[in-house]
C-alpha cells in the first residue's frame, strides 16, 4: 500500500481521500457479512483480505498526512484488549493498559460476566474521555453504525438506568400505538402533499414505530438486523421463484395473479431443506 500511494505509484489509490474511500469499507464489511451467512469460507479469505485493505489503506493515508500509522492502529488495539480483559491478562496489566472501572476480574468462565465487566470498562472510559464528568451513559453508543444496530445498543444503554418496557408484552401495545400515529401523520400528509412538514412528521412517526420494533427484538433476544436479513433473504427467494414460475413477465399481471404466485412461492420454498433455503443465492445480486 505504501508503493501504491508513493510517487510513481498508482494513479487511482494517490486520488483517494478518506472521504472516497469510505464507501468500498461499508461495501467491504457487508461482503464479509455475506459470506459468512453463506458459509462460503474460500470467498471469506478474500473477503477479509479486501475488509484488510481498508485498514492498510486508511492507515497509510493518515500516515502520509503525518496523523498515525498503521503501528499506532494495532498499539491502540493491544492495549484496549489488554484493558478490557482484566480476567485474562490480570487486573495490573488492565490498569496498566488505562481500566478505570472496578470490576470483578473473576469471572469464573462466565460470559454474561465478561460481557458486563467489558460494558463497566467502556463505560469508564468515555467518561475520563469527555470533556464534562455529566456524559451520557448513551454517548458510548456510536452514532457510526447502522441505524437498528445503533437503536438496539440505545435501548440496551437505557435499561441498565431502569428505563425500559418491564416485559416483550409491554411493547405490543406501543407497537400499536406508534403504528396509528404513523396513519395519523400519513393521512394529513396525503391531504397536503405540498406541505413538507407533513412529510418530516411521518418520517418520525415511521422512526418512532422501528424503534419499537427494534426494542421488540431485543425483549425477545433477537436482533433487528438480522432478522431484517433473514426477510430480506427471503423476499429475495420469493420474489425469484415467482419470476421462474410465471409465464408472463410479472408487471404484466393482476394483482390476484401477483399474490397467488406469492403464496405459491412460500409455499413450495418452505418445504425446500433450511440449509438450501438459506445458503441459495439470488442469480445476479450482490449485497
Amino acid at each position: 500500500m505504501a508503493r501504491l500511494r508513493a510517487p510513481g505509484g498508482c494513479p487511482w489509490d494517490r486520488e483517494q481521500s478518506f472521504d472516497t474511500i469510505r464507501k468500498y469499507t461499508l461495501e467491504e464489511t457487508y461482503e464479509v457479512f455475506d459470506a459468512i451467512e453463506r458459509r462460503d469460507f474460500p470467498h471469506l479469505a478474500e473477503e477479509l483480505g479486501d475488509l484488510l485493505l481498508q485498514v492498510l489503506f486508511y492507515a497509510e493515508m493518515a500516515a502520509n498526512e503525518a496523523h498515525f500509522t498503521i503501528a499506532d492502529v494495532l498499539e491502540h488495539l493491544n492495549r484496549k484488549l489488554i484493558r478490557r480483559h482484566p480476567h485474562v491478562f490480570g487486573e495490573e496489566a488492565s490498569r496498566a493498559a488505562g481500566n478505570q472501572a472496578n470490576v470483578d476480574a473473576a469471572v469464573e468462565g462466565s460470559a454474561i460476566a465478561v460481557l458486563r465487566n467489558w460494558e463497566e470498562i467502556k463505560a469508564a472510559e468515555a467518561l475520563h474521555a469527555a470533556d464534562s464528568p455529566l456524559a451520557s451513559r448513551l454517548d458510548s453508543v456510536q452514532r457510526a453504525m447502522p441505524a437498528l444496530a445503533e437503536a438496539a445498543k440505545l435501548g440496551a444503554r437505557a435499561a441498565k438506568s431502569k428505563f425500559d418496557w418491564p416485559h416483550w408484552r409491554d411493547l405490543l401495545p406501543k407497537l400499536a400505538e406508534e403504528t396509528a400515529e404513523l396513519e395519523a401523520e400519513a393521512a394529513r400528509a396525503e391531504q397536503d402533499l405540498d406541505n413538507s412538514s407533513h412529510r418530516d412528521a411521518v418520517e418520525a412517526e415511521l422512526g418512532d414505530l422501528l424503534f419499537t420494533a427494534v426494542n421488540l427484538g431485543r425483549h425477545l433476544g433477537v436482533d433487528a438486523e438480522m432478522a431484517l436479513r433473514g426477510c430480506n433473504l427471503r423476499f429475495r427467494q420469493r420474489f425469484r421463484e415467482m419470476e421462474l414460475t410465471s409465464q408472463r413477465p410479472l408487471d404484466q399481471l393482476s394483482p390476484a395473479e401477483l399474490e397467488a404466485l406469492w403464496v405459491e412461492a412460500k409455499r413450495k420454498l418452505a418445504l425446500l431443506p433450511k440449509e438450501a433455503s438459506s445458503s441459495s443465492k439470488t442469480a445476479g445480486a450482490k449485497p
